[in-house]
């Protein structure tokens, strides 16, 4: 799952490659003569109160025609004198019969188009006043006048932007173009929103709310970006009540989701603010869809509330919430949460061109038309993608730690589990079995007093034997009872002068070498025979892991309220599953080896309250570290 986020990411890229990609290379190819001739200027005139876009209300020869143009929008105002507006232009010569007239926008909820008498093009009533069009021409049109009527009860009214002749095969891309890039981007949101959705079912538990209200942002927004796209209402206009209906209830949907997000991510705040924004979002939510749908239901005869909550009201609460989400973005961003960086980079970046393009729509009463804010969520969705890719890869990275914590204190367990039984082994066959061995001793004694020098040789191999079985069933007493009776305070230097005196000749005669760096003030509080034991042991192992010439050094020093003592050879070393393996009981690498002794060695380290870790490479040597408690008198 902690790819889902990147491969989202890189699908957005090469969407947007294919999606403009083919369209410069088009337009790159078009020849000099194919270029659309714009239309600069025609001529304007108000209609009357009771006019309903009939040819014969344009031709009244006592009505004046006031000059407009591109550069001189006069009559896109508002409260105008009625509520239509007759334009008149002249069609250019036209060189060929596959030419067309292309107008950019025409505002206007109801546009009728003349060419001379010939009714060319009608649209219908709707809550929608941006009309891209498009009409073929011949060469017999040359010169003709062509009347555009468009009716607006509130708003801009009238022809708004370009206006064109040119090649159909040119214009009608372009035309496409305008509204079919906003259907694309929006089918881009909805498929991420689909392939997220369908990512849930193997999302668990680990930030599902996250995950689904992201889901939701998402495709709120493709669905505004959709239904608010003029390519709709150009091509399918039968369903334009449908489109307005669905562009309001993605808002109301989606901006308490984006509320949800944003509490998950920055906090409460101070106050519990943000919460409580969530709350009173989710409730005026609810309600304004509730005015929707009874508008939606009474074809819109009950439009009171819905006028009130979601025409009016929502785009103030929309940019009242967008404002303190920014001031929480912000202030989550100044204390250095990547998380905060990433969100007020992209949210900022949306929440400010939202923002300008509302109150600037507002400013002009509606003669805007919001366009920028649809390019500025795209940054905005892809920060909130990389923040729920960022917290992914943070829960897999705990994962893997806790599975490796997770491993350490299973084996650590094992180890413990294997120690306790034999610890309990031990103290029982140890105490049966050292009488017996101590009587026999004593027998073989006597016997090496009396017996011929013939015998004598078997008994001294005898009696070693016995010793070493001694030995043997003393490390196992050691094992099984490590608790001291006499605990003094130890001083590191002084311990390991009596452990030198022992092991430097046993190492000369390997041909190894023993340095030692240990400052003479370090104190720990323990058993100064088990304490030798101990070190002896793991001294001695390095010594045999030499094999011939070699170096080990020993030093200690403290650090943090402890004392560490190191030991390490240039010895024969160890593989991973030795190293793992190592102070098991029975595990040795050596040939007569009962891994009695490295197994006494933990018990004596873990008895005084410390710590001891090896580190080793085959073939490069070995290091073992020993961690005590530092004692200060």
């Amino acid at each position: 799952m902690k790819n889902v986020p990147k491969a989202i990411v890189v699908l957005w890229i090469g969407l947007l490659i294919l999606l403009y990609w083919p369209l410069e290379v088009r337009a790159a190819v078009i020849q000099e003569n194919d270029k659309p001739v714009p239309i600069m200027t025609w001529e304007v005139k108000w209609g009357n109160a009771h006019d309903r876009g009939f040819i014969s209300e344009a031709k009244h020869y006592d009505e004046v025609w006031e000059r407009q143009g591109v550069d001189k929008l006069e009559n896109s105002i508002i409260n105008p004198p009625s509520g239509s507006l007759w334009t008149r232009l002249t069609i250019p010569e036209i060189q060929e019969d596959n030419d067309a007239i292309r107008f950019e926008n025409i505002k206007g909820q109801h546009i009728v188009i003349y060419l001379e008498d010939q009714k060319v093009y009608e649209n219908y009533h709707y809550n929608y006043d941006n009309n891209a069009v498009l009409l073929p021409l011949t060469m017999e049109n040359s010169n003709q006048k062509l009347y555009v009527w468009a009716e607006n009860t509130d708003g801009q009214i009238g022809i708004y932007g370009t206006v064109e002749v040119g090649p159909y095969s040119v214009l009608q891309g372009e035309f496409m173009r305008n509204g079919l890039l906003d259907v694309i981007l929006g089918a881009t949101f909805l498929f991420t929103a689909l392939a997220m959705l369908s990512c849930t079912f193997f999302l668990g538990k680990f930030y599902t709310g996250l995950w689904i209200s992201l889901i939701i942002v998402i495709s709120s927004i493709g669905t505004m970006i959709i239904t608010y796209s003029p390519f709709l209402y150009t091509f399918y206009q039968i369903h334009g009540n449908l489109y307005s209906v669905l562009f309001d209830l993605s808002m109301l949907t989606g901006m308490p989701a984006l509320c949800y997000f944003f509490e998950q991510v920055i906090g409460s705040g101070p106050y519990r603010i943000f919460t409580k924004l969530r709350k009173f979002q989710l409730m005026y939510s609810m309600v304004a869809i509730l005015a929707l749908i009874l508008y939606f239901v009474s074809s819109g005869e009950w439009d009171l509330f819905y006028v009130l909550l979601v025409q009016k009201g929502n785009g103030i609460i929309l940019v009242i919430l967008l404002t303190l989400l920014m001031i929480g973005t912000v202030t989550k961003a100044l204390q250095r949460d990547r998380e905060g960086i990433l969100l007020a980079a992209g949210y900022g970046t949306f929440a400010l061109v939202s923002i300008a393009e509302l109150v600037f729509y507002y400013q002009r009463n509606g003669m805007y038309h919001l366009l920028w804010w649809k390019w500025a969520i795209v940054i905005f969705i892809v920060s909130l993608i990389a923040i729920l890719g960022n917290r992914f890869a943070a829960k897999h990275t705990k994962v893997i730690e806790y599975s490796k914590e997770l491993e350490l204190f299973n084996n650590e367990l094992q180890r413990s589990e294997k120690m306790e039984i034999i610890s309990e082994l031990a103290a029982s066959v140890a105490h049966e079995v050292r009488n017996p061995l101590q009587v026999t001793r004593g027998f073989l004694q006597l016997m090496t007093e009396q017996e011929d020098n013939k015998n004598k040789g078997y008994v001294r191999i005898a009696l070693e034997e016995l010793d070493r079985a001694s030995g043997i069933i003393t490390d196992f007493l050691t094992f099984a009872k490590p608790e001291f009776d006499h605990i003094i305070s130890l001083n590191i230097a002084d311990e390991f002068n009596h452990i030198e005196g022992i092991l430097v000749p046993m190492a000369n005669l390997e041909g190894g070498k023993i340095t030692t760096d240990i400052p003479p003030d370090l104190w720990i509080r323990g058993n100064s025979s088990k304490f030798k034991q101990a070190f002896i042991n793991i001294i001695k192992n390095s010594i045999e892991a030499l094999q011939g010439t070699g170096q080990i050094d020993i030093w200690a020093y403290a650090q943090d309220g402890t004392v560490k003592v190191h030991v390490r050879d240039n010895g024969e070393g160890m593989d991973e599953e030795a190293l793992v393996r190592l102070g098991e009981p029975y595990f040795s690498n050596k040939i007569k080896g009962t891994g009695l002794g490295m197994m006494v060695t933990f018990r004596i380290v873990e008895a005084m309250h410390g710590e001891i870790t090896f580190t080793s490479t085959k073939g490069v040597g070995t290091e073992a570290v020993v961690t005590f408690a530092e004692f200060v008198e």
